[in-house]
């Protein structure tokens, strides 16, 4: 028995299985469970820095119109709001706003019809000027301003028509140009307060005597409508001064 149990270990130790060892090599291509660079692969490659330079231009580009709008959002606040000191004028400019589809007057174009009436019954000026033409429908905004002021005791001879305008700048020169027509060098021009901002820019480009007033709304407005509507006309304020005052004739 003793030397049985003397050989036992010796021959466990020869069954007992050898543990294989892995060496991994890394480093090249094809060995070691690194994948060879294959031409799909290459391309997927020059995809993602194709991708990285579209990246850069979206955000130089976003980069870009973010100092625009910095810089309308400035413009607007340094706008001046005359250029005299008159108090009586030869007319009053009323800037238009589109009617609805059916051709009535929406709020905004009310309230700026209903606060040059009440301009012209102060005295302030003894004649209206209207303007804006078929901008967003085929209906003429100054046809529906008229008849506006009409309705609140405007009489006809005291409307003027400016009916072709199709933006803010064309509102100015064409207004402008009636009026030299008949010899009349300062108006009051009276808009929502949000637009005459981007108006007085351009009316001070224009060889008159001239302020703004603004047109109280016909009823208060929250506090997200206000924001939208300065919003609206901070990018419009941008598109002016990059493209607008370049672009379009300024020759009343």
């Amino acid at each position: 028995m003793e030397g049985e149990e003397s050989e036992l270990p010796s021959t466990l130790e020869a069954k007992k299985p050898r543990r294989k060892i892995k060496v991994r090599v890394t480093g090249i291509p094809g060995i070691g469970g690194r994948r060879p660079i294959t031409p799909d692969a290459s391309r997927r490659g020059l995809g993602l820095l194709r991708l990285t330079w579209r990246g850069k231009l979206v955000l130089s580009f976003v980069a870009e119109a973010l100092v625009v709008l910095g810089w309308a959002a400035v413009a607007r606040q340094l706008a001046p709001d005359s250029n005299t000191s008159l108090n009586r004028f030869d007319a009053i400019i009323v800037l238009g706003s589109p009617t609805d589809s059916d051709g009535n007057p929406t709020p905004t174009q009310l309230a700026r019809v209903t606060e040059a009436v009440r301009e012209y019954e102060r005295g302030i000026a003894p004649r209206l000027i209207l303007s804006g033409g078929p901008v967003q429908n085929h209906f003429v905004e100054a046809e529906a301003m008229a008849r506006s002021a009409h309705a609140l005791g405007i009489p006809e001879s005291a409307l003027f028509l400016e009916s072709k305008a199709w933006s803010t700048t064309q509102n100015a020169r064409y207004s402008v140009a009636i009026m030299r027509s008949h010899g009349w060098r300062s108006a009051e021009v009276i808009s929502s307060q949000a637009h005459l901002p981007r108006a007085a820019m351009v009316f001070a480009r224009l060889p008159i005597e001239w302020r703004t007033h603004a047109a109280p709304p016909l009823e208060p407005e929250s506090g997200s409508d206000v924001f939208a509507r300065n919003a609206d006309e901070t990018i419009k304020t941008a598109r002016y001064l990059v493209w607008n005052r370049w672009v379009e004739p300024w020759q009343p």
